[in-house]
């Protein structure tokens, strides 16, 4: 076959070697934009693989879909606006402490053509599902997960109303067969839910938790209300997948689940635990760039003092819902502003609630000193949670945070 691919990332360069590897003529695009795009001829390829953020509308395929119409193992598939890695992470941590054999992909950053030809029937495969991926999704996976949605990515989708399309294709196309576990107290997950044929529905937060399930959240070594949501959530899909109730999952794999609880440190740059020094703990949220993701992250520390670094790309979003998440809890002690969007966030702020920043070397230091004034006992948070993308000032979050921990480690 003679095959395009549109982008060069990390799925690009794995469609890139599969094929490669296949025999088949592959050739890259890597250098255009929607306009010339649409004036491209590929009438001399066989097929056309697009890399995430090309639209859809052109008709081409994408390396999602081609492994949906070739891949022999089951699929769980998780999606939502926050906590797709977390859940994923601890769905396939339960798996393997049951002696499964499991294949983690998609949005975590490991590409699923990568594995393709060697996960086998009797494996899983766990896949993170961003609505980049699953916008022209016509097959869904024998497991969905629909965790929160919020409005997110709205600067590449068509609006709100395409985002949660796009989203619910992993619901869309299930079985009668099929299993689906969704979150109850979101309108569009509700919305998610009912496009799904499956007749094997479980929706949480739960009414009443299983015996041993809140033991088994106290064994999560990750911060946060929201991350027992998403240890529900893995808990509901592995329950799901088994078939058979979560109470009988819990009753006979405790220890296994305990485990893999107790093992998972949480995803880097996901409210993640940098160090303590001086009495202050230092967490590095990069892959927060959305309101949604803030405001979890800050009512992660509820109680203690927190001094936040915050800002980005101004992406033309309505800010508001941001400047709530950082100026109205009451243990916000002080927000340092980067970025793009920083004199915005400040609008209608109290001059002494914040302070604007041209670099985060300098954000960490004055943060430094800001939280160094509280005593150890208060255990005071710095905590980088910008609320906004990455690359007006860095490559990308991965970038950001690294060069967060490293300020941080270097601290003296």
């Amino acid at each position: 076959m003679k095959i395009a691919i549109l982008g060069y990332g990390k799925e690009g360069k794995s469609s890139e070697k599969y094929f490669q590897k296949k025999g088949d003529l592959v050739e890259v695009f890597d250098d255009f934009d929607e306009k010339k795009l649409s004036e491209m001829d590929f009438s001399g390829f066989d097929l056309v693989l697009r890399s995430p953020s090309v639209h859809p509308k052109n008709g081409f395929s994408s390396m999602t879909r081609y492994f949906f119409e070739h891949i022999k193992s089951p699929v769980i598939g998780v999606t939502g606006t926050k906590g797709k890695g977390t859940t994923c992470s601890l769905i396939t941590a339960i798996l393997t402490a049951m002696g499964r054999k499991v294949y983690l992909v998609g949005n975590i950053g490991n590409p699923s053509l990568d594995i393709l030809d060697e996960a086998a029937p009797d494996d899983v495969v766990v896949y993170e599902m961003s609505s980049f991926q699953l916008w022209d999704m016509e097959k869904s996976p024998e497991v969905a997960v629909v965790l929160r949605i919020e409005a997110d990515h709205l600067n590449v989708h068509d609006g709100f109303s395409d985002y949660v399309a796009a989203k619910g294709h992993i619901a869309e196309f299930q079985k009668p067969e099929d299993v689906l576990v969704y979150f109850k107290n979101n309108e569009w997950s509700r919305e998610i839910a009912e496009k799904s044929q499956a007749l094997h529905k479980f929706s949480y937060p739960l009414d009443e938790k299983p015996a041993g399930m809140e033991e088994l959240f106290d064994a999560l070594n990750v911060p946060g209300s929201h991350n027992k949501e998403n240890a529900e959530a893995a808990l509901l899909a592995v329950a799901g997948f088994l078939e058979m109730p979560v109470e009988k999952l819990i009753l006979e794999h405790k220890e296994e689940i305990r485990d893999a609880f107790s093992n998972f440190k949480g995803l880097p740059h996901h409210i993640e635990f940098v160090r303590n020094f001086n009495g202050v703990d230092y967490y590095d949220d990069s892959f927060s760039a959305s309101e949604p993701s803030l405001e979890v992250a800050v009512k992660a520390f509820s109680g203690r003092p927190v001094v936040l670094i915050a800002g980005g790309k101004d992406r033309g979003l309505n800010l508001t819902l941001n400047k709530r998440a950082i100026f109205e809890p009451e243990n916000m002690k002080k927000v340092f502003l980067m970025g793009e969007t920083r004199e915005k966030l400040a609008e209608g702020a109290e001059h002494d609630r914040y302070e604007l920043v041209d670099s985060l070397r300098e954000a960490v230091l004055k943060a430094q000193k800001e939280a160094e004034k509280f005593e150890p006992e208060m255990r005071p948070v710095v905590l980088l949670s910008p609320g906004a993308a990455s690359f007006d000032m860095f490559k990308d979050f991965y970038d950001r945070g690294d060069q967060f921990k490293s300020l941080v480690m270097g601290l003296k």
